[in-house]
């Protein structure tokens, strides 16, 4: 990353052990009513329309490979957040057991992703996008490789977040780059920006955010520290891109 802010999350600590308590491990699930597609950059709210003493801007539809693109890209998303609370969840019993402290690190990260997820969720649902079919490997492959990397040790547990923390980071970075560059293009021409897609930047740019703090908590949890962390890294990080690669395709 080329600019990441770490921020220090705050931890709560006691002076014995007690047996872990895994509330905040519930699944991020809801239904959605059906709605529309993106159909237009324009929003249908009239309250965003211009003043009458203004001339009005051009409203035009996403091309098809705008709307391509948005689907293959919210598809993805949803894929990799729900990846990344079934990693938590099945890092967090065994990492409780032998480092009770970081309870109150494994629930922020967690409520953080789960409600990514539910973003997400409620996106695919609006825009009636298809999820992954892919589904059920990613669900087993998230799974076992947080349980695998918690078995490791704590370094190997956060070296697992900071790989994966690394890739999906830059995978939104590019997907806020290819909308800033439609807005731009759009106001170029002296057309309306619909509402439905600078909240949508807005949303990605926060999660965003959210991901690279749990790269940084991760760092200061010694990800770096775990045996054989370079090779850890790499194939983390390519299962990673090549899970992208394909959750875009199928």
């Amino acid at each position: 990353m080329n600019s990441i802010k770490t921020t220090r999350l705050w931890r709560s600590s006691t002076s014995t052990y007690t047996a872990p308590l895994f509330d905040f491990l519930v699944p991020a699930l809801a239904r959605y009513p059906n709605s529309r597609r993106y159909a237009s950059t324009a929003s249908s709210n009239p309250s965003t329309s211009p003043p009458r003493d203004e001339p009005p801007k051009r409203r035009k539809p996403l091309s098809k490979e705008q709307r391509d693109f948005l689907d293959s890209a919210l598809r993805v998303n949803q894929a990799g957040e729900l990846a990344a609370t079934l990693i938590y969840t099945a890092q967090t019993p065994p990492l409780l057991r032998t480092h009770p402290h970081l309870r109150s690190t494994m629930q922020h990260m967690y409520s953080q992703e789960a409600g990514h997820f539910s973003t997400f969720n409620a996106l695919l649902a609006r825009h009636r996008i298809r999820p992954t079919a892919m589904y059920p490997v990613w669900k087993v492959a998230a799974s076992a490789l947080g349980w695998g990397t918690a078995m490791l040790g704590r370094e190997a547990a956060m070296a697992c977040t900071e790989a994966v923390e690394t890739e999906i980071g830059t995978h939104y970075n590019g997907q806020v780059r290819v909308l800033l560059g439609w807005m731009r293009d759009m106001e170029e021409k002296g057309e309306e920006v619909g509402e439905e897609v600078r909240e949508l930047v807005g949303e990605l740019k926060r999660i965003r955010d959210e991901e690279l703090e749990h790269l940084d908590t991760a760092v200061e949890e010694d990800s770096r520290e775990a045996k054989g962390w370079p090779v850890l890294n790499t194939i983390i990080r390519g299962g990673c891109r090549g899970a992208i690669w394909v959750s875009e395709k199928v």
